[in-house]
């Protein structure tokens, strides 16, 4: 393993371990954290800074540009993982959001084909 993928590691696990320490804490601290774009804005650096130089730019922007419409279909989740919860336990609200998410994601590719957007 190269030293850089170790770091990618490292850097990946270093998040989850704060933030999961963070909500042992604080819940909205730890929500706030988790809410960050940490593993987007990570990801934006290595790409621009392990790509080609005439490519960056444009795998930067569609890095960014295909997170924005990921996100969407993702937003329910959130929303709905609490009543789940309730209803299913901790497991099937997991698989219960998993499906909805899925389901979302389906959607939004079928409509954005629909108005000539690749996604």
């Amino acid at each position: 393993m190269t030293q850089k993928l170790i770091l990618k590691y490292l850097l990946s696990a270093l998040i989850i371990v704060l933030v999961s320490e963070a909500v042992k804490r604080n819940d909205k601290l730890g929500a706030l954290l988790a809410a960050l774009p940490f593993v987007s804005i990570i990801t934006l650096f290595w790409v621009y800074y392990e790509s080609d130089p005439a490519l960056r730019e444009q795998k930067t922007s569609d890095h960014m540009w295909f997170i924005f419409w990921y996100v969407l279909p993702t937003m329910p989740m959130f929303l709905f993982f609490p009543a789940m919860q309730r209803w299913w336990g901790f497991h099937g609200a997991v698989g219960g959001s998993a499906l909805l998410t899925m389901a979302l994601f389906a959607m939004l590719k079928a409509i954005a084909a629909r108005f000539g957007l690749m996604l």
